[in-house]
């Protein structure tokens, strides 16, 4: 049975592309293959959510797939369609056929108009004498790469070499642990015929200092007693650069002080951030003078005194 990208991600087809991406965002959580470890099942589920997704959440991709289907990105070049006539230009420009309607009713749905258009205009070459070729398809195959968090953050450019050939791929900020990507023709190729895709699976390194909690980042943030105490102001070094953050006074160890718009890039989504979460570390003084000592002695008992020190 064709795929159905509309039913892999459960939204109609006239679902909004917020639908469309509420729907991968939720189908993603649940098949991730870090919570479904071991099972095939479900990282077939989440190859066949992000090849949904990659074609559905982009305009042109979705409006070929709508009228071609499965096949929408195997139309050969020079297939066009206008007022319901079509026309298929064959390698080098020689010949040109033509058909009325639209080809899902012609062909039927789901099927592979470039192998149609090719297998009608080898059969005309054979006609007259020429041999014909029966064009195959090289398998799919599967990569995995590991990134650092900054890069993720930032976006990256990476080659990498699958079989002798070097392949650059480019990765969007945003770029999250477990995505799956798919480049169009860069697996393995037969001996005649055009070569697989290549489904590259991108690892993001845990970090020391950061930890990626959905589009947010948690990151400690220590300040001195007295800042704790009295508020203040304090520089912290984040993934978006340095920045000066305020402290309110009496702020407790634990606390997390939340700043809108710091976190992690949203994937795919020019301009969205999650939120950076400071939690902050009250740091004790662990060596103190006599003077200092008899100071803090004078600090609890005058609290003592309020009632207000527990």
């Amino acid at each position: 049975m064709a795929a159905d990208y509309y039913s892999i991600l459960g939204v109609n087809k006239d679902a909004t592309a917020e639908q469309i991406k509420k729907a991968f965002r939720k189908l993603a959580v649940k098949y991730h293959p870090d919570k479904n470890q071991g099972k095939k099942e479900a990282e077939e589920k989440f190859k066949q959510i992000n090849e949904a997704y990659e074609v559905l959440s982009d305009p042109e991709k979705r409006k070929k797939y709508d009228r071609f289907g499965e096949n929408w990105n195997k139309v050969p070049e020079g297939a066009q369609g206008e007022g319901g006539q079509y026309q298929y230009r064959s390698p080098g420009g020689g010949q040109s056929y033509y058909y009325e309607g639209d080809p899902s009713e012609f062909f039927g749905e789901g099927a592979d108009y470039s192998n149609i258009f090719e297998s009608f205009f080898n059969r005309s070459r054979s006609s007259r004498g020429q041999p014909a070729s029966e064009p195959s398809r090289g398998r799919d195959m599967q990569a995995e790469i590991s990134i650092s968090l900054e890069e993720a953050y930032h976006g990256v450019a990476k080659i990498i070499e699958l079989n002798g050939q070097k392949i650059r791929i480019r990765l969007k900020p945003g770029t999250y642990d477990g995505l799956m990507i798919r480049l169009p023709g860069k697996a393995q190729a037969p001996e005649r015929g055009e070569p697989g895709d290549l489904y590259l699976t991108i690892h993001v390194l845990p970090h020391p200092a950061y930890r990626v909690e959905g589009n947010n980042i948690r990151q400690i943030f220590s300040i001195d007693l007295f800042t704790a105490v009295l508020g203040g102001e304090k520089e912290v070094t984040t993934l978006a650069g340095k920045l000066k953050v305020k402290i309110p006074p009496s702020t407790q160890n634990g606390k997390i002080l939340k700043i809108k718009g710091k976190g992690m890039p949203v994937y795919n989504e020019p301009g969205s951030f999650g939120d950076l979460l400071l939690e902050i570390q009250v740091q004790v003084p662990e060596k103190l003078t006599d003077e200092q000592k008899e100071l803090f002695r004078q600090l609890q008992a005058s609290f003592r005194k309020t009632a207000s020190y527990a």
